[in-house]
């Protein structure tokens, strides 16, 4: 399978004081507000880690998802939050905090499961920086 997905950004003024935007072709995001203070402080609006954690999250998850069935598990429930920390200019880590509940699974059977799929996701296969993984089984 091959296939490809677009968006696209602009910017207007100095990277500081300056604003921009950015777009999906799907339109989820369209002429989201991007500027200094979405990236560096807590304007409104989103930015690029951002971004990579929730491709991240989503990837990662879904990847999940399809392990498990090929394992001949179903999920109930599947959560998964990427915190990604930038510093100094790099995005030096990011962190999968999953919690699943997913019936008739060992914890260990689980665990195994969700690390491969942070192995094998597009998205971390992606990225040059250290990914580590909290997996949580609920019951």
């Amino acid at each position: 399978m091959k296939f490809t997905r677009k968006a696209n950004a602009n910017w207007q003024g100095t990277g500081m004081e300056g604003k921009g935007s950015i777009s999906t072709q799907s339109t989820t995001l369209d002429n989201a507000q991007l500027s200094f203070k979405t990236r560096f402080a807590d304007g409104v609006g989103t930015n690029p880690e951002e971004l990579i954690a929730a491709a991240h999250s989503g990837c990662f998850t879904m990847q999940l998802s399809f392990l498990l069935n090929e394992a001949g598990f179903t999920a109930d429930d599947l959560s998964t939050e990427a915190t990604v920390t930038f510093e100094d200019g790099t995005i030096t880590l990011i962190h999968l905090d999953l919690k699943g509940k997913v019936p008739s699974i060992s914890a260990e059977q689980f665990a195994e499961t969700a690390a491969k799929a942070k192995e094998i996701c597009p998205i971390s296969k992606l990225l040059n920086t250290t990914i580590t993984l909290s997996a949580t089984l609920i019951s």
